[in-house]
């Protein structure tokens, strides 16, 4: 298996919800040692409503969904939404200001930012590239200036991926989801 030999589903906000039985299935697969480990934040429960609240028809506005297939089985999934002028996501982040205007790199216009809030392969199919195909289908092509991304500093091999990937960090944030661990607040040009 290449990543050649995948195929892409793009949904909206709308159809992702249709598709919440896959969306939990891709996680449940992917997520099997942080599930078995009884990390809260990696519940299926608060996972889903999590999902739930970022497909919500009140929060939903851009939001995109693209699954992997490989013969017809979904074996990853990533999404997520462009930042609009009135989201926390820099509110809640503690930026590293060294040499930045902290006032314009925080101001979103609805189609400055993308943020990519999740990407995520079935164990089985990890290590293919499989990561790196949805990454680039789901930001290939985008109207925005940048993107960023939330990830765990202690998951040096997402880590490790992202910054050949030209993320870098920019600072922190814990989310205000219940158990939200601190994660390391990336970004990377989109131009």
């Amino acid at each position: 298996m290449t990543p050649a030999d995948l195929s892409f589903e793009h949904l909206t906000a709308a159809q992702a919800r249709e598709r919440r039985e896959t969306v939990e299935d891709v996680f449940r697969r992917s997520y099997v040692e942080a599930i078995d480990a009884g990390d809260p934040f990696e519940a299926p429960a608060e996972f889903m409503h999590r999902f739930d609240a970022y497909t919500s028809p009140a929060r939903a506005g851009d939001f995109e969904l693209v699954f992997a297939y490989l013969d017809g089985t979904a074996v990853g999934q990533t999404w997520g939404w462009p930042l609009m002028p009135d989201t926390v996501w820099w509110r809640l982040s503690h930026l590293d200001a060294t040499g930045i205007d902290l006032a314009a790199f925080t101001h979103e216009t609805g189609d400055r930012t993308f943020a990519l809030s999740e990407i995520m392969v079935c164990d089985k199919y990890s290590g293919r590239g499989i990561a790196r195909a949805l990454h680039d289908e789901l930001l290939d092509g985008r109207g925005e200036q940048r993107a960023t991304l939330l990830v765990d500093p202690n998951n040096s091999r997402a880590y490790a991926r992202y910054s050949r990937w030209g993320w870098r960090q920019v600072g922190t944030m814990r989310p205000d989801w219940a158990d939200a661990p601190t994660f390391d607040v990336l970004v990377r040009s989109l131009e």
